[in-house]
């Protein structure tokens, strides 16, 4: 008789679950509480004919992913479409100056040199040392850290002088860049953590690597397309995909979940796995006595990322920007302290924006185009009354955008969708609304992140950002197969089925090989 697992959560590390485990002959069944599947990685179709990403936008590192659909005998670029960007990304300094970044390394070097003749040929050096930071230390990102018995490994405590994570990532960077403008566009990556350089633990200085070594990445139809795609695959394989259909609770023998519970059906299963929101799905579904680790005062205890405010517009006529384009605060320092320890709204935030058809004129009809702000801000705190403060940070974000040479543009919008912290909270069921979950520092990382196998339940395991490794969707997706792993270790299955059906690709430890 084939064993059943329940999912709740159709996100991306829910569906890259599912797949892996239809393929060990595993009985699927993913419940989701959205129409569509995807989660926060899913589209968002407006009227119009406009298309956005609700949530990532950039797709990096892709071969956590190409080999976990191999080992369900499929293709990723045959199923996607993947445009690698170059320039990868646009930096505007509030303090001065812009950098195109390129995984060109002579016209990287180039526009470093541009900025801080200072800098010359430290581009170079930083890929070089982070190279090998990356093949040593990704092995450890691919295993569960089920207690500090995991750390204390011989090869990982050799890895201590390399990895420095006594320092802060802007600290590790001060040792290559000399130029703070430059720093920031190497570190400004912890935001995918959503965290600051200054609190980011060193070792993150692969993230920026990882961009330059392996490219960025846009998936035509947008990152919500590969959701649709594997939501599609895992369909195929037999998973059963219940979308617009929310748990309301859960049934429980001792510690284990014996079934959960929809307004149609109650479905019971051999294991259980959490793909939403770990900390809301904690304290509005499973009792606090049962809790031991992960109490709901343990967990309001938690350091949480930022959140975001975002605006989706679609408007008329097309900016000559690239594809995506950061500004960086004047005050950076300033700008981050605002959001991670004052809570409060600043006068001159940083902002990320996508433009997207310029590489994917899919996503808006014909003359139109499609435009993602996102402004990162505290996750939900009294300082803040969104109801109140929400129409002039609205119209503090678009004066950013002129900023970044997107003219006219209020006269030009024709469709808008604006999310605070409050709507990530209270309509995508994010705690507190942080969109990024824990912070990622040394006290919420590894074995002190919640487990893949959940420590306070019994055959319950974690998915996505809110479990080891971490956020971010090519960690997600090795979420996927670490607990994946796990799950079928303890029903006694053979992992071999959800393993690559080939000669083995090079994963997150062969990568700079």
């Amino acid at each position: 008789m084939s064993r059943t697992v329940n999912i709740i959560g159709a996100g991306p590390g829910g569906l890259a679950c599912a797949m892996l485990l239809a393929s060990a002959g595993v009985r699927v069944r993913v419940l989701e509480r959205l129409p569509t599947p995807g989660g926060r990685t899913s589209t968002i179709e407006a009227p119009g004919g406009y298309r956005f990403d609700l949530g990532p936008t950039f797709f990096l590192y892709p071969r956590v992913l190409e080999d976990i659909f191999t080992a369900c005998g499929r293709d990723l670029r045959s199923e996607v479409d993947l445009v690698r960007l170059d320039p990868q990304y646009r930096l505007v300094f509030g303090s001065g100056g812009e950098i195109l970044a390129t995984p060109d390394v002579a016209r990287m070097e180039a526009e470093v040199s541009r900025l801080s003749p200072r800098d010359a040929g430290s581009f170079t050096r930083f890929m070089t040392a982070n190279r090998e930071k990356f093949a040593r230390f990704a092995p450890f990102l691919e295993q569960p850290f089920q207690s500090w018995f995991d750390l204390a490994t011989p090869d990982l405590v050799r890895l201590m002088p390399l990895l420095k994570p006594w320092r802060s990532l802007d600290v590790e960077l001060g040792s290559f860049f000399s130029d703070e403008r430059v720093r920031l566009a190497f570190t400004f990556q912890s935001k995918y953590l959503g965290m600051s350089p200054f609190r980011c633990p060193s070792l993150f200085s692969i993230l920026s690597f990882l961009e330059y070594e392996h490219g960025v990445f846009h998936p035509i139809g947008g990152c919500g397309a590969v959701s649709a795609a594997m939501a599609r695959i895992a369909t195929d394989m037999g998973v059963e995909i219940r979308y617009a259909e929310p748990v309301e609770s859960l049934e429980f023998e001792g510690r284990r979940i014996r079934a959960v519970r929809t307004a149609r059906d109650t479905y019971a299963a051999d294991a259980t796995v959490v793909n939403a929101d770990f900390a809301r799905t904690m304290t509005r579904l499973v009792p606090d006595r049962l809790r031991r680790r992960w109490s709901d005062r343990r967990i309001a205890s938690k350091r949480f990322s930022c959140s975001t405010f975002m605006l989706y517009l679609g408007v008329e006529g097309r900016d000559d920007i690239p594809h995506h384009t950061i500004y960086l605060s004047e005050n950076y320092r300033e700008n981050l302290a605002d959001i991670e320890q004052r809570h409060v709204l600043g006068t001159d935030p940083s902002m990320y924006v996508q433009n997207a058809c310029i590489t994917d004129p899919s996503l808006a009809p014909a003359g139109h185009s499609t435009l993602y702000l996102l402004a990162p801000v505290t996750h939900r705190h009294p300082n803040v009354d969104w109801r109140r403060e929400a129409p002039g940070f609205r119209e503090m974000v678009l004066d950013q955008a002129e900023r970044v040479g997107i003219r006219d543009l209020r006269s030009r919008i024709r469709y808008e969708k604006m999310i605070t912290p409050d709507d990530w909270q209270d309509d995508y069921e994010i705690y507190r609304g942080a969109t990024f979950n824990l912070s990622h520092d040394l006290g919420q990382m590894l074995h002190r992140r919640p487990h893949n196998r959940f420590e306070d339940l019994e055959r319950v395991y974690l998915v996505g950002g809110g479990t080891h490794p971490g956020s971010g969707l090519p960690v997600i997706y090795s979420s996927a197969r670490i607990t994946t792993d796990l799950l079928l270790d303890d029903l006694g299955l053979d992992r071999a089925a959800s393993r690559p059906r080939r000669a083995p690709r090079p994963g997150l430890a062969d990568a700079a090989v």
